[in-house]
This record gives structure tokens, C-alpha cells and sequence, in this order.
């Protein structure tokens, strides 16, 4: 009944219990209770030896092992300074070798021997090796609760290396059956990455967790998952640099080349055992999968993984409204807002309104002045949702309506009704201001609206303030003071403001600038001015096409950019009869993007510039063939018409109707 000791020969008719239980009852036998109370009632700090004595004639234990007893009694009773100094008395360097023989060897011996002739002389038993591991294990977890982390760290990876070396290609099956064996490994396997974290060892964690996910250690699906997010955590998180290395490079090209791919490849394992519920639902991988993609640039497959998210953890307006952030960021607005329309649906009426969905349909429809109506729906059903209780929602709220009135008065074709959207929009506009003075965005918003109204003295001081909100460290807020000075006549000052705002810029906005300084340059008649900043732009979006980018967005942005361009350019040419350049500018702008009504409209112009009546009918028909309602070719197609004296009943009604929709439109 008692455990084997090291190096001495015993033979067993049966398996030997635990040492807990032989702890436990040869300790209450000799007068010395395991519990808490009672060991604390007997046993005091100076009568470490006595006791030690006691256990070794109690239990016939080696020296070792009686350690390993001793150290856990004090483990338990919290003297965690007491346990060190006992299991400081532990030789590990010589006993790990012999328990790393001995585990090596158990699975052969299961396999061709009896139960009785299960050891072997000169061999330790699993259940010392489970005491002896244990034993270093509490000693690792004292050093921690000392605050020793790196030397506990170390501790903690002897117990790592023992099992490894004996078990190279993971842990057996049935091992855990008669031995606590496999539950002190585990128990290392998850302890030492986290006091790696704790000493500051961001890349010996790194690897520490990499160790438990490489071989099949027997560990529970949840504490697998557990491990692998925060692996995946500290990989996005960590700001250690920590690739692969060559020894688990073993998928050749698909081998995840950095953190974030690697940190990607985790937790699209999790999500896939929490969509078959192999694990239970942890909203912290879906928080950590959300800003991994948000860094990668492809949010459209974080929306194909809030669909696998089963029913029940979101609601329907939740996960419609986390769908349409995802495709919204991903450039994809229209089939967010698409999505968000679902909130104003009739299956919605019942339910409480989700107002995060509501307020993210009027600020995309403010954007898209085709869904402006709807923004209003969006907007007021914002404003009934707050009831008056929230500030801070009702400010942002009326600030969104105030945007979609704005939007919507620039589309509507009747002028009493686009008076009305105006006074509503400023009027907003004004509301949000009262409730929320202080912020830029309103103040942007509202100068804005009354450049676009000319209100120019106003527009002209909200843009001033919000220059000084932000202390002018925003390009839109240079461009909004360029585009009022200009409305003025005032072209050179724009110009300069709009130099001022270069100096200050990333390349996105370098690149609106040049367009907006050219233009500038073209009111002051400064064509060679202007043809040489167009070519400086030309140049810049050049560069970029050379430079592969997956943000569909900025390519899509570009390529309008670049067709403005050299649509601009065609006009400059054509005013000052440089037919061959101007010829070749509109066919640059044709071969990027061909049905573009402006493109077709300045081939036209180009035409009838040079008195080529007929050809000049032509572009203009194709650029009303591509958009009905492009009003510079109305009026460009009435005036052929008129020079060529072909003014019939048909086309006087057809002038008539330009100039009709001119006054509305233009």
C-alpha cells in the first residue's frame, strides 16, 4: 500500500493509490491531518524536519517525495515562502530524467504486461512522477504568487521538457486513468505562457502557447480554444514580431507569413467551432476577428462570419446593423443600406427601434443624394427613437437630418420645395448646434450648407470655427474655405489657401487639391498654370497604379479623379483651339471610363468647337443616351440645334425643356 521509492525494489499485487489518499490517511494514522485546521493546530515552521522525518516513516517515501507532501501542505495552507524553501530541497536536475524514462516507458509496458508486472526495478512509478511534477508545479506557481515570474517560468518549462522528451509525439491514450499525470501537464500548458506575459516575455509566451497547440496534448476542446485566443490576442496585440518558425512551416506557400495572418488563421478556427458548436459562444473572438480584418482591408469577410454566427446571440437588428458596418467599410454602401432598410420594415414595427441602425441609414444616405428621401425616413424615426431623453443622440441625430434635408434640396426639381428642404436643413442644422455648440462636425456642416445656399458670410465663419476647432489640421476644412473665397471672386486667395493645405496632406487628399488649385487657376485664366498642375496630378495617380492596392475604393476614386482630369484638360485645349491635344484628352477620358456623360459631353464640345454640327449632335446624343438628365448636353444639343437654324416645332420644344430643367438643375 505504499508508493515505490526511487531506486529501491518493491512488488505490487495491485495498483498503488494516490498520494493524496495515502497522504491523507497516513497522515490522520500518525496524529497529522492533511486538513488545513488540524495541520495548523500540529505543525509549526521550526519542526520542518521532525515532520519531514515523520512523513518519511509514515509513508516509507524517498526524500523527494516527501518534500513534494510536505511543499503541497504548505501550498495549501497560502505560506507560499514556507512551500519554496521545501521544494527548494528537490534535486530536479537529477529526478527528471528518471521520470521522463519512466513515463517514456509506461505505454510499452501497458501494452505487453499483466497489471501485476507493470514495474519495473529501478524504475519510478507514474504515481511519484505525478508527485515529483506536481511538486515543481506548485513550486513554479509560489514563485509567481511571490512575484519571481521569470524564475517560475522556468519552473514551469522543466515539467514541459520532461513530458515532451518522454512523450515526443504527444500524450498517450489512457494515461489519465490511474496517474494525475496528464492534468499537471495541462495545468503547466496553460500556467506557463501566462507568467511569460507577466514577466514582460511577450515572445517566450509566444512560443509557450505554440508548444501547447502543436502536438495533440489531450487538452479539452474549451481550454484548447481558450488558448488559442489568447494566442491570437497576443499576436495582434503583443507589438512582438513573432513569424514561424522553420519547424512548423508545414503548409509550404499557405504558411501564414506575420502576426496578423497567423492571428487570422486562429480565429477563423474558433469561429468555425463555435458556428458547429463544438465550443460555446465567446463574443471576444468575434471582437478580436473584427479588428484583425478591420487591419487586413477585408471587411466583406468579416460580414461572411457574422452570417455563420448562429441565431440567438445577435438579434436581427444587431446583426443586420454589424453586417452593413462590415460593407459599408468595405465600400459596399449600397448593400448596407440595403440591409438597414430591414430596421424600417414592417417585421420591425413590434420590436424596440435600434437607433445605432438608424442613425448609420441617415448618415449613408446623406452620402448618396438618390437615397436622401430615405435618409429622412432614417433620421426621423432616430429623432422618435431617443425620445427627447438622450442628448447626445439627439445632436447627432438632428445633425444627420439637418445633412439629408441639405441632400435632398440639391435633387428636388421644384423651387418652393427645395426653399423648404434648405430652411429645414439649416434649421436642424441649428437645433444640433444648440444642443452641442462645441463640435467641428456641426459647425462644418453648417458652413456648408450655406456656401451651398450663398450665404457666404456665414459660410465664411462656420468655416473659420471649424478651422479653429481642429486647429487646422483638416484638409476638407481648406478646401471649405478655398471653395467660399472663390465664391467670392477672390481666386488667388483660394489658391493660396489651397498651397497651404498641400503642405498638409496625405496623398489622397494631394490628389483633390491639385484638381481643386488647377480649376482656381483656370478662373484666374492661367491655362499653362493649370495644364501643368493637371499633369503634376496625372502624374501622382500614375504613380499609385504602379503601387498594388486591394482598396477597391481608392482605385474606383482614382480612376474618377483621373477621368475628371483629362476631361478637364479636353476643355482647356478645345477653348484655345488646340484641336489635336484636345482630341487626344477626350479620348483618354473615354478609354477610362466610357459611359461617362461628361466624357461624351466634352468630345462634343470639342466638335461643335470646330464647327462639326453633326458629329457634335452625335456625342451630345450619346452622352443624353448614357444620362437623360446630364443638363450641360441639353443645352449644348439646343444650341446646335439653334446655330444650325433647325429650330422645328419638335426641337423648339426640346430647347424649351432644357432650359426648362437648366433653371432647376444647373
Amino acid at each position: 500500500m505504499l508508493c515505490a521509492c526511487s531506486g529501491e525494489q518493491f512488488k505490487f499485487d495491485e495498483v498503488p493509490q494516490s498520494p493524496e489518499s495515502l497522504a491523507t490517511r497516513d497522515f490522520s494514522a500518525s496524529g497529522l491531518s492533511s486538513r488545513a485546521g488540524d495541520w495548523e493546530s500540529k505543525f509549526e515552521d521550526s519542526q520542518v524536519d521532525d515532520v519531514e522525518s515523520t512523513l518519511k516513516e509514515a509513508l516509507s517515501l524517498n526524500y523527494e517525495e516527501a518534500r513534494a507532501l510536505l511543499g503541497r501542505l504548505e501550498f495549501q495552507r497560502g505560506n507560499f515562502d514556507a512551500a519554496l524553501q521545501v521544494f527548494q530541497g528537490i534535486n530536479t536536475r537529477s529526478i527528471t530524467p528518471k521520470m521522463s524514462e519512466a513515463i517514456a516507458g509506461r505505454p510499452r509496458r501497458k501494452k505487453g504486461r499483466s497489471k501485476s508486472e507493470n514495474f519495473q526495478v529501478g524504475l519510478m512509478s507514474m504515481h511519484s512522477v505525478s508527485l515529483l511534477l506536481e511538486a515543481i508545479l506548485l513550486k513554479a506557481k509560489s514563485l509567481e504568487a511571490l512575484g519571481c515570474s521569470k524564475d517560475a517560468a522556468k519552473e514551469c518549462r522543466i515539467i514541459l521538457d520532461t513530458v515532451e522528451s518522454a512523450l515526443p509525439d504527444g500524450m498517450v491514450e489512457g494515461i489519465a486513468e490511474d496517474c494525475k499525470l496528464q492534468d499537471v501537464f495541462h495545468k503547466a500548458l496553460e500556467l506557463l505562457p501566462k507568467i511569460w506575459k507577466q514577466a514582460g516575455f511577450l515572445d517566450e509566451a509566444i512560443i509557450a502557447y505554440r508548444r501547447a497547440l502543436t502536438k495533440p496534448w489531450n487538452l479539452d476542446p474549451q481550454k484548447k480554444a481558450d488558448i488559442q485566443k489568447d494566442l491570437a490576442a497576443i499576436l495582434l496585440h503583443g507589438g512582438v514580431e513573432a513569424s514561424l518558425p522553420h519547424h512548423l512551416q508545414m503548409w509550404g506557400p499557405t504558411t501564414p507569413k506575420n502576426n496578423l495572418e497567423e492571428a487570422l488563421l486562429l480565429l477563423f478556427i474558433l469561429m468555425r467551432k463555435m458556428a458547429c458548436q463544438e465550443i460555446v459562444w465567446d463574443p471576444e473572438v468575434m471582437d478580436h476577428l473584427a479588428f484583425a480584418i478591420s487591419i487586413s482591408g477585408k471587411l466583406e469577410f468579416l460580414a461572411d462570419h457574422f452570417e455563420q454566427v448562429l441565431p440567438g446571440v445577435y438579434s436581427r437588428s444587431e446583426r443586420w446593423y454589424f453586417l452593413s458596418l462590415c460593407y459599408t467599410a468595405a465600400g459596399q454602401d449600397e448593400v448596407a443600406l440595403n440591409l438597414l432598410k430591414k430596421v424600417l420594415g414592417p417585421s420591425e414595427s413590434r420590436n424596440e427601434p435600434h437607433l445605432p441602425s438608424l442613425m448609420l441609414g441617415a448618415k449613408l444616405c446623406g452620402r448618396n443624394p438618390k437615397h436622401a428621401t430615405l435618409g429622412l425616413d432614417f433620421a426621423r424615426r432616430a429623432i422618435e427613437a431617443t425620445n427627447h431623453k438622450n442628448e447626445h443622440f439627439m445632436w447627432r441625430v438632428h445633425q444627420l437630418l439637418g445633412v439629408c434635408y441639405g441632400v435632398s434640396a440639391r435633387v428636388c426639381l421644384s423651387d418652393s420645395e427645395r426653399f423648404f428642404l434648405q430652411n429645414a436643413s439649416l434649421k436642424s442644422l441649428s437645433e444640433a448646434a444648440m444642443i452641442e455648440s462645441e463640435d467641428p462636425e456641426i459647425m462644418f456642416n453648417i458652413g456648408l450648407e450655406n456656401a451651398v445656399q450663398r450665404n457666404l458670410n456665414a459660410a465664411l465663419e462656420s468655416a473659420k470655427k471649424y478651422s479653429d476647432a481642429i486647429g487646422g489640421s483638416s484638409v476638407r476644412g481648406w478646401k471649405l474655405l478655398a471653395l467660399v473665397i472663390s465664391a467670392e471672386q477672390r481666386f488667388e486667395d483660394a489658391e493660396t489657401l489651397v498651397d497651404l493645405a498641400l503642405d498638409d496632406c496625405g496623398r489622397r487628399d494631394q490628389l483633390e487639391l491639385l484638381r481643386l488649385k488647377a480649376v482656381l487657376q483656370v478662373a484666374q485664366e492661367q491655362p499653362r498654370l493649370a495644364i501643368s498642375t493637371y499633369r503634376s496630378l496625372l502624374g501622382l495617380i500614375q504613380a499609385q497604379k504602379d503601387i498594388q492596392t486591394n482598396n477597391f475604393d481608392q482605385v474606383m476614386a482614382d480612376a474618377n479623379l483621373e477621368v475628371e482630369a483629362w476631361q478637364d484638360l479636353a476643355n482647356i485645349y478645345t477653348k484655345h483651339e488646340s484641336w489635336p491635344n484636345a482630341e487626344i484628352c477626350a479620348n483618354k477620358s473615354k478609354s477610362i471610363k466610357f459611359y461617362s456623360p461628361k466624357s461624351w459631353h466634352s468630345t462634343g464640345m470639342l466638335f461643335e468647337a470646330q464647327s462639326l454640327c453633326k458629329e457634335a449632335l452625335v456625342a451630345f446624343s450619346l452622352s443624353l443616351s448614357i444620362d437623360p438628365d446630364y443638363v450641360p448636353s441639353m443645352i449644348s444639343t439646343a444650341s446646335v440645334l439653334e446655330a444650325r437654324e433647325e429650330v422645328t416645332p419638335n426641337s423648339k420644344e426640346f430647347f424649351d425643356e432644357c432650359f426648362a430643367i437648366r433653371t432647376h438643375k444647373s
